[in-house]
């Protein structure tokens, strides 16, 4: 590992001699996998209708992927949905809450959008229960009468749950959780999650615009038995006759996919199976390490998240050493000129920092060659 640089601020270094051969560590949409190339996507169902039954076949291919990456139990349901995570999310909260008491998580940025969605647009007077960026609250207080709405691994905070085991198996209400940024990357007890929300283009370096729905026969069974006082657009609707819709969980989608898409998500779950069981977990957590070392190496550096136990592996955001807006966006502006490195700079919500997607489908190699760059990026724009 190249040591830090220790020239004077006024001075700015040599730029380093390696790149980060795949420079792309945005944390959404992020790097696609290694060796992806468009040539290698199945073509056959594009410009054909998503009804006709190759349409239906790629997409519960799709679907069955999905399923078998993520271990998921015959229990749970899984659906391609409209809207990205955002979409499935709002779908989920608008379908199921106002059945019971709500609270409502939330230590970074979207945690705190569906805070919004649920005091300010339905109207349900949740228990809203915070926490600083950086910081996880008091899991252990949350009231399980309630619905829990969380997110798994906040993208823009670093922090994520350490893992489900603070959710009881006797809950009367039911676990909301987004894992945009968390599945494929974690272990999930799924036992403990009656609704999950994703999108393909965090972990499996997917498109965006579609969004994954997980429903546990408890959130099931609240579709089956509870009517919202609000009225629900078209794009929400998963029951029909006081059923839940089973076709949307069979590759009937709501309304028209990209099989472009499905068939780019295709991809990215083929490459993740060829990895082996464990693989996209274990390139997270190599990723990590690297990046782990990296912050140790520097004095100018830290992680945002101090508690390693809840310290995201995939979305890791940096402090910077006396850093304003303006000496984050110099960086990342130096970076992207030289194509070290793109779109590293922190949510524009968070604290100023640097923010390095360290999912499965970047490589080690590129997160140790990034250290460097950081150095001579972070000195320049002292510097300037």
């Amino acid at each position: 590992m190249t040591d830090s640089v220790t020239a004077p601020a006024s001075v700015a270094p040599a730029k380093p001699a390696t790149k980060p051969a795949r420079p792309f560590f945005s944390s959404g949409p992020c790097a696609k996998p290694p060796g992806w190339d468009a040539s290698k996507l199945d073509t056959q169902s594009l410009g054909r209708s998503h009804r006709s039954k190759i349409g239906k076949t790629r997409l519960q291919y799709c679907i069955d992927l999905m399923r078998e990456m993520l271990k998921l139990p015959d229990t749970h349901r899984i659906g391609i949905v409209p809207g990205s995570d955002t979409g499935a999310y709002e779908m989920a909260m608008w379908t199921m809450l106002g059945a019971r008491g709500v609270t409502a998580m939330a230590w970074e940025s979207f945690g705190e959008g569906w805070v919004t969605d649920a005091v300010k647009q339905l109207k349900i007077d949740p228990v809203v229960v915070r926490a600083d960026y950086g910081q996880l609250p008091d899991l252990q207080a949350v009231d399980w009468s309630t619905d829990v709405l969380f997110t798994w691994n906040g993208t823009t905070s670093g922090v994520r749950v350490p893992n489900a085991d603070w959710i009881p198996e006797t809950r009367e209400g039911l676990s909301f959780t987004d894992a945009t940024s968390g599945v494929f990357a974690y272990d999930i007890d799924w036992a403990k999650i009656d609704v999950a929300t994703f999108s393909w283009q965090k972990v499996l370096g997917g498109e965006g615009a579609h969004g994954v729905l997980i429903l546990g026969p408890r959130a099931v069974e609240r579709l089956e038995s509870y009517t919202p006082a609000w009225p629900l657009p078209k794009v929400f609707r998963l029951v029909s006759k006081g059923k839940l819709a089973e076709g949307v969980f069979k590759g009937e989608t709501i309304n028209t996919p990209s099989m472009l898409a499905v068939e780019d998500a295709i991809l990215s779950l083929e490459w993740a199976k060829s990895l082996g069981e464990g693989g996209l977990i274990a390139r997270s957590d190599a990723n990590a390490a690297a990046l782990d070392a990296i912050v140790a190496e520097r004095d100018w550096l830290g992680h945002l998240a101090v508690d390693p136990a809840t310290r995201s592996k995939t979305s890791v955001c940096l402090t910077v050493e006396g850093a304003d807006e303006a000496l984050i966006k110099a960086m990342a502006s130096l970076l992207e000129k030289e194509g070290a490195a793109f779109d590293v700079a922190g949510y524009r919500d968070a604290p100023a920092g640097l923010r390095i997607w360290c999912g499965a489908t970047v490589d080690t190699a590129d997160i140790v060659a990034l250290g460097p760059w950081l150095d001579w990026a972070y000195a320049t724009a002292k510097a300037a």
